[in-house]
């Protein structure tokens, strides 16, 4: 279950629904991170409310319930004068410093999001994206200009890991918008500090519309057994087709609360006013299918992603909502096996095929 949107789309009475239900259907694993909610443009976001609402309802729960839970929250990388550094502390820190991904930002940020959460450790904690340059959040190209000398050594971040690993503050490590360089020095370096065992999960983009990790990437999980956690399997809601207009709907329909409704300028590679022809088309297609299938489109998008060996063998698709009712719609994959035909998958990989990732860029 994905958090994102709590504290800004949903109150804490929505977040306690959500998870309510989705422990009701045996969902045990809850995403989040020092940064959430997003987006940062809203009027109502500060870093940390989103752990602060999940830490409300682990409280609420009581310790034998969240011993069920599998909790994984991210460490902001490179971010200079951040808010998000500043809340680290409290009072939040003035003026804000760098999110860098150092001994000492490890350390605090981790005790900041154990505090937020009221736990005693984070089973998953994932460093949100590098303290080095990369192309990231729908970049493709890598432009060698952007490369910086000061970049913290992966070895460093992985050592302060380490440490927090022995002292029981958090149990394994995950990675998240990484690429295949970085995925294969983190194992060195995990392999050299002797915790090669606790690397084990990457949460990259993934989904119809963005299928970079089937090439490389997907090598490199394979030989060293890590996970991918897929954000974004519905591009943010564009997927679901409720923005589809003219044709038919058979999922939940946007209203003026949706999240590109209500944020125009936010994930404009996927907002239905901004992204690419070929992307829109590539949505209407997919929902075709869906609707030929028997299915939603949110419930195809999902069901895609679950079909991915990477994500079936030891990794787990992240969904998210801002309604119990799209929360419902959402899970349905999981609560009814949803078992894709060749036929199906012949037909998804051709529209792929006709224009390969349409919402990235250079």
């Amino acid at each position: 279950l994905g958090t994102m949107t709590w504290g800004v789309q949903n109150d804490r009475a929505d977040a306690f629904a959500q998870l309510e239900y989705a422990r009701s259907k045996g969902c045990n694993f809850i995403d989040t991170a020092e940064l959430y909610p997003v987006p940062l443009t809203a009027p109502e976001w500060k870093a940390g409310n989103t752990e602060k609402i999940l830490g409300e309802y682990l409280k609420t729960i009581g310790n034998q319930a969240r011993d069920e839970l599998v909790i994984a929250s991210k460490i902001a990388g490179f971010f200079p004068n951040s808010p998000v550094a500043a809340e680290r502390t409290i009072p939040p820190t003035d003026p804000p410093p760098d999110c860098r991904l150092d001994r000492d930002s490890i350390r605090q940020a981790t005790d900041a999001s154990l505090r937020r959460l009221q736990t005693d450790r984070i089973d998953l904690m994932q460093i949100h994206w590098p303290d080095r340059y990369v192309p990231a959040f729908g970049l493709m190209s890598y432009w060698h200009e952007q490369k910086r000398a000061d970049a913290v050594p992966i070895r460093e971040t992985a050592a302060a890991l380490k440490e927090l690993i022995d002292e029981g503050k958090i149990r394994y490590i995950g990675l998240s918008n990484e690429s295949t360089y970085g995925v294969c020095e983190w194992v060195r370096a995990c392999e050299e500090l002797g915790i090669a065992d606790k690397l084990a999960t990457i949460q990259n983009s993934y989904s119809l519309l963005d299928r970079r990790f089937d090439s490389e990437l997907a090598e490199a999980v394979d030989n060293y057994n890590i996970g991918l956690l897929p954000w974004s399997v519905l591009a943010g809601g564009l997927l679901s087709g409720k923005y589809r207009s003219g044709s038919k709907k058979n999922g939940i329909a946007a209203d003026d609360g949706s999240r590109f409704n209500k944020y125009p300028d936010y994930m404009a590679r996927w907002n239905p006013k901004s992204a690419t022809e070929s992307t829109l088309l590539a949505v209407d297609d997919y929902s075709r299918i869906a609707e030929e299938a028997g299915l939603t489109p949110s419930q195809l998008a999902v069901a895609f992603c679950r079909s991915r060996k990477f994500i079936a063998d030891c990794g787990s698709v992240i969904v998210g909502a801002t309604t119990v009712e799209q929360l419902k719609e959402n899970m349905e994959p999981f609560d009814t096996p949803v078992e894709l035909s060749e036929d199906v998958l012949a037909k998804i990989d051709e529209v792929h095929l006709r224009c390969r990732d349409p919402c990235c860029t250079l």
